[in-house]
């Protein structure tokens, strides 16, 4: 097909539809520096994705995934789904399953750290990047690695972004996405949404899962990644950036929430 797309192997015959020309069951794509589409695509086949470096976004249905470094994540066949990112540099694996087994596991979205186990099986699968051809070891190995991903997963609800339904609660997350540094005020959002503080709080609730002083505190922590990541401020910069007036303040949030401490990769020269 003349001027067709090609992405991890599939051909995009229309604006984010996919059409799959793999013949083997599981296609490995390995890519640095990626480059995303900044619209809805989807396809047939089942997706893992391991971000080796930077984070990506995946917005799915009604919730955005934060995917950082060293995470994948699994999204079924048949699923609409949407990346942004504002890391300087994406490097990943995606790969692609045909088939999978009949199991609950594969019927959903996981995000979840990627063990060491499974990380050097990743890295081990690079080794049949972008190959259209197939032999048994490499049908056995990833075949194995597919069948294992419920025994590595260990669910990090805490990276999904829950995003409502209700109208009147857009503008409420459209506040704290823009004013997460600062004082959150329930009232000024209750304004927002143009209803009292305790419905608010309570439709807030049912519509999310989550409270709004929950939801404004995961925001800021995934902020935090965002400015980890470009690796030009020290922690204590960040934790001021994102609103939390002390180091301790802000390390406590991030380790309730990530459950593991922040870290910048590089020092900052001055």
């Amino acid at each position: 097909m003349q001027n067709a797309k090609i992405k991890c192997g599939l051909i995009e015959e229309g604006k984010g539809l996919y059409n799959d020309a793999i013949s083997k069951d599981a296609y490995v794509w390995y890519e640095k520096d990626w480059q995303h589409d900044d619209y809805e695509h989807i396809h047939e086949r089942a997706q893992l994705t391991y971000v080796e470096e930077g984070y990506q976004y995946l917005h799915i249905e009604q919730k955005i995934y934060l995917v950082p470094k060293n995470h994948v994540i699994w999204i079924p066949s048949g699923v609409k789904h949407r990346t942004t990112s504002e890391a300087k540099t994406v490097n990943l694996m995606v790969i692609l399953f045909k088939t999978v087994i009949r199991s609950d596991f594969f019927k959903d979205v996981h995000v979840f750290a990627a063990p060491p186990v499974l990380k050097e099986m990743l890295l081990y699968a690079s080794k049949w990047n972008k190959l259209e051809s197939e032999d048994g070891e490499q049908k056995l190995f990833l075949k194995a690695l597919l069948n294992s991903l419920p025994n590595f997963c260990n669910e990090s609800r805490f990276l999904e972004i829950p995003v409502p339904e209700d109208h009147r609660l857009i503008p409420v997350c459209d506040y704290v996405n823009n004013h997460y540094h600062e004082n959150l005020n329930v009232g000024d959002m209750a304004d927002l949404a143009k209803m009292s503080v305790r419905s608010l709080q309570r439709i807030f609730k049912e519509e999310t899962g989550i409270t709004l002083q929950k939801y404004g505190q995961l925001i800021r922590i995934l902020k935090s990644v965002e400015l980890i990541d470009t690796k030009q401020y020290t922690l204590s910069e960040i934790a001021f950036k994102v609103g939390y007036k002390s180091l301790s303040a802000f390390t406590s949030s991030y380790i309730s929430i990530m459950k593991e401490g922040p870290k910048v990769k590089k020092n900052i020269s001055f």
